[in-house]
């Protein structure tokens, strides 16, 4: 097996819990190594760190692997994928759908697979990974008895991983699911949608707001397949209006609509949601819920200043849109924003808008987005609620 050797005190961050070892980090290396192979990983003393996937072409250069790795990445992966899905049955035992694979949260590297009733939808952003797709797929198909295994990968990631930029279908074919998160139930087309076709990562925030909706006028904006604005119904809501730029998503919100057989007041607007705001403030038209779930601004750190001013005057006008002692739900996805950035940004936009703000609550990604303490790459979404006086 080959192996790699860090330079002097870059063994830091690993020992602390970090799972990647970047390029710069490696003074020398023994032994042929190809791409996606398991490697030997030692510190400047010559001491064994772990296992991990192996890439040349990746800033990452590896991506360790638990503890529990012995010989077969056969059985590592069996492992990995059962610990998993016994974790989603304990924190979700009345659900048959969502996110089955967090990558290094869940000891795989690398590969996220999102579960649709039988159907799994794979994005697989490591070479290692790559590789062993076989295992991946064997696993499916005798533990979970998979009935259509495919990809749908975003190609930037594959490639910072030097990896083939298409998708493939394993078994079966892509095929559309009707779904729940517990109550709303949704009909996933993976090959239209966004990401993998659903953002399983919101399901427990979208049933927390339950509780500050009754009778209230609630606008959801970006609303994709209308997750919240939909439990904002469930929980009573007076009114309810959906806008999304994308009119492929209205159209789903729509049939997600029909599927829960609702029989509220609704209205959905397909178009930018800064232009809309924009129409909201000039006709003086006010939400007593105002719910922000936007795509990520910052894809990169470059970009992360730009994103921050976007953030501020995303919040600043949804805020001028918010009656007083209504509520503020705002979120961001972007990894490179911190909880603070994201805080300071909100606390600028109350300051442009003159409004102040309570923070009633905080949170992450739902309970099958497990984040690794020591690896903030693992923790990305911020989801606040404020209360605006």
């Amino acid at each position: 097996m080959a192996k790699i050797f860090l330079k002097k005190n870059e063994e830091r961050r690993i020992k602390n819990g970090h799972l990647w070892i970047f390029s710069n980090e490696i003074k020398t290396a023994e032994g042929e190594a190809q791409n996606g192979d398991i490697i030997e990983a030692y510190d400047s003393s010559n001491k064994l760190l772990g296992h991990g996937f192996y890439n040349r072409y990746s800033l990452i250069s590896v991506r360790l692997l638990a503890p529990y790795f012995s010989d077969s990445i056969e059985i590592y992966i069996r492992t990995a994928l059962l610990k998993a899905y016994s974790y989603r049955q304990l924190v979700y035992p009345s659900r048959n759908s969502f996110r089955l694979a967090f990558s290094e949260s869940d000891s795989l590297p690398g590969l996220i697979i999102d579960k649709y009733n039988d159907t799994y939808v794979m994005q697989v952003y490591s070479a290692g990974m790559q590789k062993n797709i076989e295992h991946i797929i064997r696993v499916l198909v005798e533990e979970f008895k998979a009935k259509n295994i495919f990809t749908k990968n975003e190609s930037y990631f594959r490639k910072l991983e030097g990896l083939e930029e298409k998708d493939e279908v394993y078994l079966g074919e892509r095929a559309e699911e009707i779904i729940d998160d517990g109550s709303i139930k949704y009909k996933i087309d993976p090959v239209t949608s966004q990401k993998t076709g659903f953002y399983f990562d919101q399901c427990d925030n979208r049933n927390y707001i339950e509780q500050f909706i009754y009778g209230k006028n609630v606008l959801d904006a970006f609303c994709n397949s209308g997750g919240f604005g939909f439990h904002a119904m469930k929980a009573g809501a007076g009114q309810v209006t959906f806008v999304d730029s994308s009119e492929t998503e209205i159209k789903n919100a729509k049939q997600n609509y029909e599927l829960n057989s609702f029989d509220r007041n609704h209205e959905f607007v397909t178009g930018d949601v800064f232009e809309y705001f924009k129409k909201c403030i000039f006709e003086n038209t006010k939400y007593e819920v105002v719910i922000l779930d936007p795509p990520a601004f910052a894809k990169s750190k470059k970009s992360l200043p730009t994103a921050l001013k976007g953030y501020v005057k995303l919040n600043r006008l949804a805020l001028q849109c918010t009656s007083e002692n209504g509520f503020l739900i705002t979120s961001s996805c972007s990894h490179h924003v911190s909880k603070e950035n994201f805080i300071s940004t909100v606390n600028a936009a109350s300051l442009k808008s003159d409004r102040m703000l309570q923070l009633i609550h905080f949170a992450g990604a739902s309970l099958d987005h497990p984040v690794l303490p020591a690896m903030e790459e693992t923790s990305y979404l911020k989801f606040a609620v404020f209360r605006v006086c």
